[in-house]
């Protein structure tokens, strides 16, 4: 007897054999160390017995809420947040836009000097601007001769307000041609007759890109700012090779401070917990980001 199964029976065949595997290394990748680190995070770990005794509760969260140093590397990372959805989306926007519309000579070379950084490890523009900053370094000479003064050495990284400043100038400075490519290409996806139609109704090149351009491309800015945000909790590497979180802990970043207490004091019962508020915090900065968008486009991602 020949067996058949129907279309619909076959599609989702077809969906699940799909789906399986890639759901499978999601599980295994992701979703159990979170569930592990969850566990632990209620645990007191003993690291010489590597032993896990359960019943502590919420001691760590506990501990960290009340941990001046988490307070601090939670404002920096905001920082850095901040610095990618305010500062490397727009600007991207902005040279995608001047692209697009021909305002810039040398499109390809332009183009291509600004996306230049992206391709660059993080470690290595963490060491270079390391190199940059350093008494001997190319930005303290030029500052040398700007004020006359041989002996003048930048004294930002000591100041606690002011140290993640130059860690926000290199975030920009690496990753916004990144979003500038990524505008770009859903630019030049969009029907030219639109632009061609609002000049001839009269539009400014201003009323063209507030009006016409930004509405369009309302999708793209807020998936934008999903990566940005979700890169923002990533930038452990480039922060750690350009100032390890110093001086004093001025430049860390909660990434690092879990590494310090999980790794370095080998707290990581305590490391979980902070691993979990992470992951609790990128998750509601996203539904925020899609609670937004829902109500500026009126539609789902």
């Amino acid at each position: 007897m020949k067996f058949t199964i129907s279309e619909k029976s076959e599609k989702a065949l077809t969906y699940t054999l799909f789906v399986l595997p890639p759901l499978f290394l999601f599980i295994l990748v992701i979703g159990y160390p979170i569930l592990k680190s969850l566990y632990l995070s209620f645990t007191d770990y003993n690291i010489v017995k590597n032993e896990a005794v359960w019943g502590a509760g919420f001691k760590w969260y506990v501990k960290m809420f009340k941990h001046r140093d988490f307070w601090w590397a939670l404002r920096n990372t905001f920082i850095v947040a901040g610095v990618s959805v305010f500062g490397q989306i727009p600007i991207g926007f902005v040279l995608a836009y001047a692209l697009h519309r021909k305002f810039v000579r040398f499109r390809g070379f332009f183009q291509g000097m600004v996306f230049l950084p992206v391709t660059i490890s993080m470690i290595v523009v963490g060491l270079l601007w390391l190199k940059m900053f350093s008494p001997v370094g190319a930005i303290t000479s030029l500052l040398r001769i700007i004020k006359d003064d041989p002996r003048y050495t930048i004294g930002i990284f000591l100041n606690k307000t002011w140290a993640m400043l130059p860690i926000g100038f290199v975030l920009l400075w690496q990753w916004t041609g990144f979003y500038m490519v990524i505008f770009l290409a859903n630019l030049q996806k969009l029907d030219p007759s639109i632009i061609e139609a609002a000049m001839i109704d009269g539009a400014s090149e201003a009323q063209i890109f507030l009006k016409v351009i930004l509405p369009l491309l309302a999708g793209t800015i807020v998936i934008s700012s999903i990566i940005a945000m979700a890169g923002s909790f990533k930038g452990f590497a480039l922060i750690w090779a350009l100032t390890r979180g110093g001086p004093v802990n001025f430049t860390e970043v909660i990434t690092i401070y879990m590494y310090r207490y999980a790794f370095q004091y080998q707290k990581y019962d305590f490391g979980c917990a902070i691993s979990i508020v992470i992951v609790a915090i990128c998750i509601l900065l996203v539904m925020l980001t899609q609670f937004i968008k829902r109500k500026l486009v009126g539609e789902e991602l």
